[in-house]
């Protein structure tokens, strides 16, 4: 195993690791070291009242008196638990596959990122639950709290790969009535789609009480477009292609990128909606410091 410091992993280094649930621990406890600990939940005599049990809940909690008169799973929740669920939506799309020739493929750094996001929720003793998208739902786990329903999570994402074309709204009108609960919901995507339709596709969301996080993954030539002369350039959802010269494009194409995340991030803020845009070659505790605050 490579002597890789925590304070120093980078998204290139997790590709070193050949076990993905080490490297994600390790980029955790990475960014936890040095930090105060998050004191968990616990036993408390503040008792506030009983829930229903969800697949996924730590069986320990279930108060077996409560099942041996009624014969239904209850768990006893406590006046200062937080009650946090986490919902983990990943773009799973073709364009997410894509790579310039730098650490990760967008989908490989999405998918790293949900999993340490998924291990720090669990590891505070709260629910998260995980989806992967492209233009349909392609697989959806409901909240959990427990090791076994992280170790699922993080097999999903350590097997994800790209699928078909996007549809971010399609999906995540499919999506509402998953979610049970409202909690936070944390979108990750290179959101390559109309802004206005995106936000209002989230509406109902707002509208039940969710807090919003969208986390834009792009690669570096996505941003700053390289100066590669005449060349042909694939859509990797519908395989058109557009044959130009990068000079004459490339001032154009840089406004246009940065006008799209702009107008994104302006949406966002308008409606009380995180956002966060960061390109594959950047650490990912940056992320997690803006998620933290």
């Amino acid at each position: 195993m490579p002597n890789i410091q925590h304070k120093y992993l980078r998204p290139e280094d997790l590709k070193r690791l050949a076990n993905y649930r080490f490297a994600v621990q390790m980029m955790v406890e990475g960014w936890m070291s040095g930090k105060h600990r998050a004191k968990g939940r616990g036993a408390s005599s503040d008792f506030l009242e009983y829930r229903q049990y969800s697949p996924g809940d730590d069986l320990r909690l279930i108060d077996w008196r409560v099942y041996a008169r009624s014969d239904r799973y209850h768990l006893k929740t406590f006046e200062h638990e937080t009650h946090l669920e986490c919902h983990i939506f990943v773009d799973s799309s073709a364009s997410m596959g894509y790579r310039s020739g730098g650490p990760m493929t967008k989908l490989e750094y999405a998918s790293y990122f949900a999993a340490c996001v998924a291990w720090l929720v669990i590891r505070g003793n709260d629910r998260a639950s995980l989806q992967t998208f492209d233009a349909d739902i392609r697989s959806f786990m409901p909240p959990g709290s427990t090791r076994k329903h992280l170790d699922g999570m993080l097999n999903l994402l350590e097997h994800n790969t790209p699928g078909g074309p996007t549809s971010l709204p399609a999906s995540l009108e499919k999506s509402h009535h998953l979610l049970k609960t409202p909690g936070t919901l944390v979108i990750v995507s290179d959101f390559l789609s109309d802004p206005a339709a995106l936000m209002q596709s989230l509406n109902p969301y707002l509208h039940r009480g969710f807090k919003i996080v969208l986390v834009q993954i792009l690669d570096p030539h996505e941003v700053d477009l390289p100066s590669d002369g005449l060349a042909r350039y694939y859509d990797m959802e519908t395989n058109e292609h557009l044959l130009c010269n990068s000079e004459t494009v490339r001032t154009a194409y840089r406004q246009r990128v940065q006008e799209h995340r702009a107008g994104l991030r302006a949406l966002a803020m308008s409606r009380g909606i995180r956002f966060f845009s960061v390109t594959t070659d950047e650490s990912y505790y940056q992320l997690f410091d803006a998620l933290s605050e």
